[in-house]
């Protein structure tokens, strides 16, 4: 494999790989140092079915089914459909997935390792690829914060909430989305979550609190709680943190949950068609090894 830099916050490209085919102990490992080190790589020109997206994705961990139980391939669950994409009258896939600022999972008690998407067919307008996918480097953000709100939030948690940015992206975002179902709610309840996380590859400190999902620091004033945590946003989602993956049809994108938050750029209409498959990989192996 050659592994490119982007030369900017995050990111590399992962050439000479083909991820069709079953993937070595090596080159395994080197994927997750990669991660570790740029928080998002792409694997251009690949070609995939659902099957093998699913086996390249499963090589890192669990793979989660969503709690939506929508839009999942036939046959493969762990494969979610998102796309804009009406056939007949039916939804093909998820229209509005991610599209804003969050870390997947975090609402979770067994939280995500890494995100993998299959570009299949993306959205242009005038030559321009549209529906690009933004990130920002947590790790670069944690030590850029202040020593004293470091040491002042040094062991604390935050609870995160699976709701935040469901109602979010319902009553912001103009979703089509149904309310959660009370059985939804119950399979996803609130969880704690530190807000400084060691990451398990670098072995450094994050900042895992996220707009997505953190609701309340535990144990704080509702007030100064609110305070700070709009603070943690904002510094978060600075320019020089971030880095954005223009799309190009038949790359795979794979990024890290812990290091990095993600947004997904809704800048395309109803007839700019997109579509992308995604395997969600569990932190179970990862924090396993960590621990080890």
């Amino acid at each position: 494999m050659n592994i490119v830099p982007s030369g900017q916050a995050l990111g590399a490209r992962i050439e000479d790989v083909d991820l069709s085919r079953p993937l070595g102990a090596d080159d395994r490992e080197a994927i997750v140092q990669a991660l570790g080190r740029y928080g998002v790589v792409s694997f251009p020109r690949q070609s995939l079915e659902a099957a093998s997206l699913k086996g390249f994705a499963s090589r890192f961990g669990t793979l989660e089914v969503n709690v939506a139980n929508a839009y999942q391939e036939p046959g493969h669950p762990e494969v979610m459909i998102l796309s804009n994409i009406v056939e007949n009258g039916k939804p093909l896939g998820l229209a509005d997935a991610g599209q804003d600022w969050h870390t997947d999972m975090s609402y979770s008690k067994t939280v995500a390792f890494a995100n993998v998407l299959y570009g299949i067919k993306i959205p242009r307008r005038d030559g321009q690829p549209l529906g690009c996918t933004e990130f920002a480097n947590m790790h670069q953000a944690y030590d850029d914060l202040p020593d004293d709100l470091k040491t002042k939030l040094a062991g604390r948690t935050a609870t995160h909430d699976f709701n935040k940015f469901w109602e979010k992206m319902r009553q912001e975002k103009g979703s089509k989305r149904p309310p959660l179902t009370e059985e939804q709610r119950r399979q996803k309840p609130p969880v704690s979550q530190p807000i400084f996380l060691t990451h398990p590859i670098t072995g450094r400190l994050v900042l895992y609190a996220n707009p997505g999902y953190a609701v309340q620091i535990d144990g704080m004033d509702k007030a100064e709680s609110d305070e700070i945590l709009d603070f943690l946003f904002r510094h978060q989602l600075q320019d020089k943190y971030r880095y954005k993956h223009l799309w190009t049809e038949h790359d795979v994108l794979m990024w890290d949950n812990f290091g990095t938050l993600h947004n997904a750029v809704a800048d395309y209409g109803p007839d700019e068609h997109r579509l992308i498959k995604r395997c969600q990989v569990m932190a179970d192996e990862i924090l396993a090894r960590a621990a080890a």
